[in-house]
């Protein structure tokens, strides 16, 4: 079952999944002219698989997932899920970051996948949340967009503080530090096609290369210039497996000059080079065995 609002004037899609088939991320591929954010809930106490860019997951029974649109996503039994899912002309976390503080650490963050643990309480305010957004997914006037937004920022509150529990964020860091590498994260994905070295993040956050490394560091989490390289990778294997772009071409798209460059690159990271992966991926799709 779906319950969709759009506001035609600003072209804001607001969507609640029920229990659908229908419910997948279509990622690079996807039609959708603007980005769509995606929250999934498994509400049964059973853990199911969850394929994240052809990579699989075991999803927690009682449990959240945040998603962003270039994401791939399938689930092993969609039917159980519920889901709502956001395009930036709605709600847009990067301009309303003050309000729900979510860029950058639940979306775009560091930890991925993201599972977040529901406990009864947890899963009584999602149910809330879920029977007033029904309610006002009828209603048909001025207002419904404002409060279906409202009710949509008390989710992201209400993952952003259990995420930051679960992940200790509160204990290792302070939240001026916790912003700093969110900030970090967030321009991180708007330019790693063009910045590859940490340098210029740095300076966008008017810090030295050594005191971002160091700040990373004391959160447990890996070295800026690590999570640039592993962005760089995740996006060079989204275009191998669902596009037919040439290594050439891929090398160009994500700011290497030398396409010899880039599949060193590739190769140094990975283990494989580009024509061995895309090969690889091909067999695991098709059921086969690449042994």
């Amino acid at each position: 079952m779906n319950f969709e609002f759009i506001n035609k004037a600003t072209g804001g899609l607001f969507r609640m999944v029920v229990e659908s088939d229908a419910l997948k991320g279509a990622g690079i591929l996807s039609p959708e002219k603007s980005t769509i954010n995606t929250f999934v809930i498994n509400r049964t106490p059973d853990a199911q698989q969850v394929r994240i860019d052809e990579m699989a997951y075991t999803m927690p029974g009682y449990s959240l997932l945040p998603l962003v649109a270039n994401q791939h996503f399938e689930f092993e039994r969609p039917q159980q899920m519920i889901a709502w899912q956001f395009n930036r002309e709605f709600y847009c976390i990067v301009d309303h970051d003050a309000e729900v503080g979510c860029v950058g650490f639940l979306f775009y963050g560091i930890h991925h996948p993201l599972f977040i643990l529901l406990g009864e309480e947890d899963l009584r305010n999602i149910s809330i949340i879920e029977q007033l957004c029904i309610a006002d997914m009828q209603q048909r006037d001025r207002m419904q967009g404002e409060m279906l937004r409202t009710l949509l920022k008390r989710l992201i509150i209400n993952s952003t503080r259990m995420a930051k529990i679960q992940t200790n964020s509160n204990e290792l860091l302070t939240d001026e530090k916790l912003d700093i590498i969110r900030q970090f994260n967030l321009l991180l994905e708007m330019h790693f096609k063009e910045a590859h070295e940490v340098s210029y993040y740095a300076a966008v956050l008017n810090k030295s290369p050594k005191t971002l490394t160091n700040l990373f560091h004391l959160a447990g989490y890996p070295a800026p210039s690590s999570l640039i390289h592993k962005r760089i990778i995740l996006e060079a294997k989204r275009y191998l497996f669902y596009t037919n772009k040439s290594g050439k071409e891929i090398g160009y798209e994500l700011g290497f000059e030398s396409p010899a460059h880039f599949s060193r690159f590739f190769k140094l990271k990975t283990g494989n080079n580009l024509s061995e992966f895309r090969k690889t991926m091909l067999l695991i799709d098709s059921g086969t065995n690449p042994d």
